[in-house]
């Protein structure tokens, strides 16, 4: 099978889907915005091809470079992997008769609003939600529905523009930060613990699935630097009727959306009003979520992608051996990074079940606190049971102090 992969070198896990891909069989073409030779010898060595663009969400360059790859052999998939890589991939997807995700379904995943309406109608339980085009609209809005709101990009991923807002005055004020956005998405706030539903389909139907919980919901642990926020996947997805009730809703959200073949990320909340659809990327998750799965399963998911997109299969079912998670860990201040203190005892204490760390060097930047879970430093473990893996992280969380000045 022959692929085109859209930018093999950059962020750095796009060089798994490339392995993985060539891994299984497959001869990938990679299109780029990097230079042949700045790839290296061991993903070159992976590319069938590499076609040079200066931007690779531009719809004309993108296409250009599948046109020139048809001229060579016949392309069996086009695939992207990042959020904002989808739409452009989709269009010329379509353009150039590849088979994969459509135009209808790439929009529907990233426009809230659509994807909300969609949804509901195939009675998928989701919060209220609008397009706002202008003021009039967020406040009658807002009238109807009541606050707390919450106010987001129509298309973009994760919490990035995302905004709580609590009376009509912090509704004013959000809409000024939103500038000259043409519309924007309106929802209902809903009150319940927060996770992610992952899974990776084919032909419709989910051949793999994992359920992972956020430790606190994520508008508050990008707003506040002393938290130290965990993501953590469990293994007991296959005993309790609560992750039935998702694994259910995530199927109806395949199929009402057209979601062939392809990696899913949703996110969910379940609280006193029950179980409710928050939004979903047609996409792997980010933030290194299928190392923790790997690690869980003592398997490559990447390559159980893979095996499905080029063979229509996967190798089997997965072991569920353990939960994995990740803590992150905030720098005192914004600044430089002086050092750090506990990471010795968190060894001592956790060695055995820590899978990897990530602490910058001193004198390195910090990120702020919003760019995320992996932007300063980080640990990830796992351990056979769930509860015990959640003690650990919290552990880490309060013991190891990332000093900055």
């Amino acid at each position: 099978m022959n692929i085109i992969f859209v930018e093999p070198f950059f962020p750095q896990n796009q060089r798994r889907f490339v392995a993985a891909l060539a891994g299984v069989g497959a001869n990938v073409i990679g299109v780029g915005e990097y230079a042949e030779d700045e790839l290296g010898d061991e993903l070159r060595g992976q590319l069938g091809a590499y076609y040079r663009v200066s931007n690779v969400t531009d719809e004309g360059q993108l296409n250009a470079a599948v046109e020139w790859a048809q001229g060579l052999i016949w392309v069996d998939r086009l695939e992207s992997t990042i959020e904002s890589h989808q739409m452009a991939a989709a269009r010329v997807r379509e353009a150039r008769h590849i088979p994969g995700t459509s135009v209808r379904t790439t929009w529907l995943c990233r426009d809230k609003p659509s994807m909300k309406d969609a949804l509901r109608q195939a009675g998928v339980p989701t919060a209220a939600s609008t397009a706002a085009h202008n003021v009039d609209d967020a406040v009658d809005f807002a009238n109807a529905i009541g606050f707390p709101l919450i106010l987001k990009p129509r298309a973009g991923a994760g919490a990035l523009g995302t905004t709580r807002v609590d009376s009509m005055t912090d509704l004013q004020q959000a809409l000024v930060a939103f500038g000259d956005a043409d519309s924007i998405a309106i929802e209902e706030f809903v009150d319940g613990h927060e996770g992610f539903y992952d899974t990776i389909a084919i032909d419709g139907h989910v051949a793999h699935d994992w359920m992972t919980h956020y430790y606190p919901n994520v508008l508050e642990a990008m707003r506040h630097r002393w938290i130290s926020p965990q993501f953590v996947t469990t293994n007991r997805i296959d005993d309790s009727s609560f992750y039935g009730e998702v694994r259910e809703m995530g199927a109806r959200v395949i199929k009402a959306l057209g979601i062939g073949t392809s990696a899913t990320h949703m996110e969910w909340f379940a609280g006193p009003k029950g179980l409710r659809f928050s939004e979903i990327g047609c996409r792997p998750p980010g933030v290194g979520a299928w190392d923790l799965y790997s690690a869980a399963n003592d398997t490559d998911v990447y390559r159980e992608w893979a095996q499905a997109i080029v063979h229509g299969s996967v190798a089997g079912p997965l072991s569920r051996a353990y939960s994995a998670g990740i803590v992150a860990l905030r720098p005192s201040q914004d600044g430089r990074i002086q050092g750090y203190s506990g990471v010795d005892e968190i060894q001592q204490r956790h060695g055995p079940w820590i899978l990897d760390a990530h602490l910058p060097d001193p004198g390195s930047g910090t990120q702020p606190v919003e760019a995320g879970y992996m932007a300063n430093a980080w640990v990830r473990m796992r351990h056979p049971d769930y509860d015990t893996l959640r003690g650990m992280l919290d552990d880490v969380g309060r013991t190891i102090q990332v000093h900055a000045g």
